[in-house]
């Protein structure tokens, strides 16, 4: 399991036009051993991001030019790198927005900055995790292989996100059993307490990727008064392991 010694001289770029809330959450953040970079508008983000290939983002919400949401659409289009989203805007609809651009998790001003530190580490652990070997995965349609971050669905690649990534890996590991979403709240995102609309956004930015009709999923199915089970049959054999 990866400790926070694992995350020494990881790459992290803080993107907020409110200089005192970077150089704060910069300071936290190299004290814990990370490497940090400062942004502060969307445009700058984006370049960024192409220049220095960092392992993790904090984005805010509210940015001049190109807003955090945009941005983190834009960024989605041609990197999978973690996006942490932080918003003073306190909705369940803007949370939403910002998971669904394609942020792995958010944070809300104002923030503690230790908590900062911590949720940073948690992502980056899940998603350094994603690259240690584990056996390939071939159940139905798709084929799962951790250690290269590869999944083939019909044998065509699917662009996940971290997140993404981690919540089919579970559901394929965990084939035909049902799981509440605050289940899957601590066994995909390792969290103890959150917003499970966290989960339900991701189910659904998953269902868009994997399923024929999104609105009708045959697998990745809603149990009502429950949560969600992962509808495929289970590959006969020895194993899930590929020689």
């Amino acid at each position: 399991m990866l400790g926070n010694d694992d995350l020494v001289d990881r790459r992290v770029l803080v993107v907020d036009d409110d200089e005192t809330v970077s150089e704060v959450a910069g300071s936290y953040l190299r004290s814990a051993g990370f490497v940090v970079d400062l942004a502060a508008d969307g445009f700058a983000a984006i370049a960024a991001v192409d220049r220095i290939s960092p392992d993790l983002i904090v984005l805010d919400r509210m940015l001049p030019g190109v807003d955090g949401i945009e941005a983190c659409r834009r960024i989605r289009t041609r990197h999978s790198t973690p996006i942490i989203m932080l918003t003073a805007l306190g909705s369940e609809e803007d949370r939403i927005a910002g998971l669904e651009a394609g942020a792995d998790d958010y944070l809300a001003k104002p923030f503690s900055p230790r908590e900062l530190v911590l949720r940073v580490q948690s992502v980056l652990r899940r998603s350094l995790a994603e690259f240690a070997p584990e056996p390939v995965l071939d159940r139905g349609p798709f084929h799962l292989d951790a250690s290269a971050r590869i999944v083939l669905m019909h044998g065509l690649p699917l662009a996940l996100t971290v997140r993404e990534f981690s919540l089919l890996e579970f559901m394929l590991k965990h084939p035909n059993q049902a799981f509440s979403r605050e289940d899957l709240l601590g066994s995909v995102w390792g969290w103890t307490h959150g917003d499970l609309s966290t989960v339900t956004v991701h189910v659904r930015r998953l269902r868009e990727k994997i399923e024929v009709d999104p609105t009708q999923p045959v697998m990745l199915r809603t149990v009502w008064g429950i949560g969600y089970r992962f509808e495929i049959e289970e590959t006969s054999g020895d194993g899930d392991e590929l020689a």
